[in-house]
């Protein structure tokens, strides 16, 4: 027989048992190493993926939280303003109206004093008149006066 040619008793069995023992080795050395790692790092971006989702929906928790804090606090705020303007328009009012009532008792009291004076001074007038023609009198003729 020649070179190529194939002894199936033998060498075609010792060929075959030789790639049943490097399929073997080949299966144990790399495959199922590589196997394991490739599901370890599937599991790995799994966790990663589900993390991302998970911190995702948080964060969007958390953002609809704070802006849902800070609408409460725009309502608190523009309610506290509110009720500041009106007590502040209610002291307002009470301070004009605690003026108007001063001025008008300054007003009364001018008129009294006012009235008064008038009254003394139309008391008075017939004296002040006579007192005022004796002096015109006196001063226009000094020696008649006499």
């Amino acid at each position: 027989m020649g070179f190529l040619s194939v002894d199936w008793h033998g060498t075609a069995l010792v060929q075959l048992l030789n790639f049943a023992i490097f399929f073997a080795i080949l299966n144990v050395v790399f495959t199922r190493p590589v196997a394991r790692a490739i599901a370890k790092r599937r599991e790995y971006i799994n966790s990663v993926t589900g993390d991302y989702e998970r911190y995702q929906a948080e964060g969007n928790a958390l953002r609809m939280q704070a802006e849902a804090i800070r609408a409460a606090a725009r309502r608190e705020a523009e309610q506290l303003a509110a009720q500041a303007r009106a007590e502040s328009s209610n002291e307002s009012a009470k301070l004009s109206t605690e003026f108007a009532q001063q001025a008008s008792e300054k007003v009364r009291q001018a008129h009294e004093t006012v009235d008064s004076e008038v009254q003394a001074a139309r008391s008075s007038e017939h004296r002040t008149v006579q007192e005022l023609a004796t002096e015109m009198f006196a001063r226009a003729l000094p020696e008649l006066a006499r």
